[in-house]
């Protein structure tokens, strides 16, 4: 059996929104002192006691009760699921191959959504864990933005400083906004401080901000952007063996690459071997498998200023009904889709067989798609940490009226393929909605060609020509005479071959070339290929590869 490491917490949010907004008459968390309706761990308690009044608050009490080791985490999760009226099903999954000895392993599906896998000597256990890390989960998207304010009376569970106002701190590059607004509030608005800070300190390459992307991490701490990137074309040049040429710029591509190496940095911070700084690091270890994966109420979240290329602009009125449309109508419109200097054609269109040989990219919901399946990490880095997914997408176009085609093509298109991939991949559902825009009204897209990339710990930004894949002479940050962005592939083999040595892992380093190294990570190779075969086989069309030419060099 395989399963999902990290349940979706904008599903658990959304979930408990739902629920607490139509529930009926469910009782709070009972004490069970009725031996008729004793719950076990590990068994469902009855969902025939009913009351006439439906419950106004979260039942802290009960949770805290949960905190404090009074009750059984099987229990609590059991009567969770009677409160909010959610199916829960304890499910026996399987271990990881590396694991030696013999573990049971369980992990708790909610509605269909599988949660982190709990392993134990005994069932008992390893169901009581999987039970843990559902609630550890559920709880803070409950208590934090997960019951709406009208019938949550409680204060925020996280902490706050003692401030009236909610205006980001801006220092060294970093703005956090305190968690007293609702994410989809605090998200626009780091996003925000973020960007206007960097067009303030570098006016001359502000019409590079047309198209925005940023990573947000929401934390204990606050809400702050952890990687952003501009752009909206791609490369002209042929594909080479050198690892040092951008073939993809757009906004996307670009903040998922800064993120990559914010996840590198934190890795190194991780095994410095320095208490002070693994502290600071966004990763925790799991002891039995030795993967890193995000602290625990650590939650990764996606602002995109204006819906990406492809299948997420369907047209409104587009029904997947065989009978009031053509299946061919249908297919190139929710069908893969490829961009070729900033132009997208459908897979299926005339027009992409006459390509020819230029530069072709997937369109970028396609690659939110794939990463939401795959993890945003990429290859190398599923080396070290568990697949990395957002769990919301912010969509601040002020023209976009509603995110039904979103949903289609990163949701609906991979439904069924979680049982299909290997451990820890899953189809990670991201809570999609409509937020404030995080422009300023007078962004404009000036300087098409040009791309911007800063990552959380940047000084600088750096600015690339899109059209020849490297940083521009004038680029505040330029890493070497040639001109290769950092965002390059040569640039990450460099990172992953410092966090192998940093980590002693000597089977990493014997990959000579950039594609070898790549190719190591058999679970994240194995996910692509279910991924891509899923695809073509449900009639999206076929994946575009890459020329293998561009990933064969070596440092």
């Amino acid at each position: 059996m395989k399963t999902m490491m990290r349940g979706s917490s904008s599903r658990g949010s959304s979930m408990a929104h739902n629920h607490w907004t139509n529930i009926s008459s469910h009782p709070p968390f009972s004490d069970f002192n009725d031996n008729n309706n004793k719950c076990l761990p590990g068994q469902p308690s009855s969902s025939s006691t009913k009351i006439n009044s439906k419950p106004k608050t979260l039942p802290h009490e009960h949770i805290d009760r949960y905190k404090r080791g009074d009750m059984h985490p099987v229990s609590a999760l059991y009567q969770l699921s009677q409160v909010l009226q959610f199916k829960l099903d304890m499910k026996e999954t399987g271990t990881t191959a590396g694991i030696t000895g013999f573990y049971f392993a369980f992990c708790a599906v909610i509605d269909g959504v599988q949660y982190k896998t709990g392993m134990g000597v005994t069932k008992k256990e390893a169901r009581a864990k999987a039970a843990e890390l559902a609630l550890e989960e559920l709880i803070a998207s409950l208590e934090n933005d997960g019951i709406p304010s009208d019938v949550s009376a409680g204060p925020p569970a996280l902490p706050v400083r003692e401030k009236d106002s909610t205006i980001p701190e801006v220092h060294s590059g970093r703005a956090v906004i305190e968690r007293k607004n609702p994410i989809k509030d605090q998200v626009p608005n780091v996003v925000r401080e973020v960007f206007t800070k960097l067009m303030d300190s570098y006016p001359e390459f502000s019409g590079c901000g047309g198209t925005v992307t940023a990573f947000v991490m929401l934390s204990p701490a606050g809400c702050e952007v952890v990687a952003l990137g501009t752009g909206s074309s791609n490369t002209k040049a042929s594909p080479a063996p050198t690892g040092r040429i951008l073939h993809d710029s757009h906004a996307v591509v670009t903040a998922r690459r800064s993120l990559m190496r914010f996840l590198y940095r934190n890795l190194l911070l991780f095994f410095s071997k320095n208490s002070a700084l693994e502290e600071k690091s966004v990763f925790q270890q799991d002891q039995t498998t030795k993967l890193l994966s995000l602290k625990n109420h650590f939650t990764l979240h996606l602002y995109l200023s204006q819906l990406p290329k492809g299948a997420a602009q369907i047209p409104s009125q587009l029904r997947l009904n065989p009978l009031s449309i053509s299946a061919w109508e249908v297919n190139n419109q929710i069908g893969l889709h490829a961009v070729v200097e900033g132009k997208v054609f459908s897979k299926f269109s005339s027009s992409y067989e006459q390509i020819g040989s230029h530069v072709v990219s997937m369109s970028a919901t396609d690659k939110i798609m794939q990463w939401q399946v795959l993890g945003f990490q990429g290859a190398l880095l599923s080396h070290f940490i568990e697949p990395v997914y957002v769990s919301s997408i912010f969509i601040g176009n002020r023209s976009c009226s509603d995110t039904r085609g979103m949903e289609m093509a990163v949701n609906q298109r991979v439904d069924g393929i979680t049982s299909a991939l290997p451990l820890y991949y899953c189809v990670y559902r991201p809570h999609i909605s409509l937020v404030s825009s995080a422009l300023p009204p007078d962004a404009h897209p000036s300087q098409k060609s040009l791309s911007l990339n800063w990552s959380h710990g940047d000084l600088l930004v750096e600015v690339v020509n899109a059209l020849d894949g490297k940083s521009t002479e004038d680029s505040p940050f330029k890493s070497s005479p040639a001109l290769a962005s950092r965002l390059c592939k040569a640039a990450m083999l460099s990172r992953f071959n410092l966090v192998a040595k940093e980590t002693q892992r000597e089977e990493l380093l014997t990959a000579v070339t950039y594609r070898e190294a790549k190719m190591m990570a058999k679970p994240y190779q194995e996910a692509k290929s279910v991924l891509k075969s899923y695809l073509e086989r449900k009639g999206y069309g076929q994946w575009v590869e890459k020329p293998p030419i561009s990933d064969h060099f070596s440092m």
